[in-house]
């Protein structure tokens, strides 16, 4: 968790992010995207600077986030978004199902930030249990869309800088 001093510099009001969150485990995925939205205003990203898109699960991550960063209808070299965070969960279960799909979708998100030198942020929760899930889903400063969403504003100036 990123401290207060550094949160209180965190500004993005000049910053456009897209938001990919997965359907499955919606539970969890819904209090990741809560904490993302509570994170970015906090940050002085407004509303309208904000898309959202939805996709089955957090297999699908990776193809939302590549569409999300080549999404420019100006055509040219100017990005609609200038980043993309992607909210998930995949919790074992009673077969090697959550590693192909964990695996899948890390390898997919940073291919897609390389390819289009983008900060596409990783928030997707692999977790071995419900519980553990929900503990990183919850409403407070631990919650890992939360920290994705400041993540999220930091690279944006840190690159900035460049």
């Amino acid at each position: 968790m990123r401290n207060k001093k550094i949160r209180k510099k965190l500004y993005g009001a000049k910053y456009k992010i897209a938001i990919a969150k997965a359907n499955f485990n919606g539970e969890i995925t819904s209090g990741l995207l809560a904490g993302c939205l509570r994170a970015l205003k906090e940050c002085a990203v407004s509303d309208k600077n904000i898309k959202i898109l939805e996709v089955p699960g957090s297999f699908e991550l990776p193809l939302a986030a590549q569409k999300l960063a080549a999404a420019n209808p100006h055509g040219g070299r100017v990005k609609k978004y200038d980043a993309v965070i992607c909210l998930g969960a995949v919790i074992k279960g009673e077969t090697k199902h959550d590693e192909y799909i964990s695996s899948a979708c890390s390898m997919g998100l940073v291919n897609v930030a390389l390819k289009f030198n983008l900060p596409v942020l990783f928030a997707v929760l692999t977790t071995p249990n419900l519980e553990l899930a929900k503990a990183r889903a919850g409403d407070d400063d631990f919650n890992k869309g939360y920290e994705a969403g400041l993540a999220a504003v930091e690279i944006l100036d840190n690159l900035a800088k460049i």
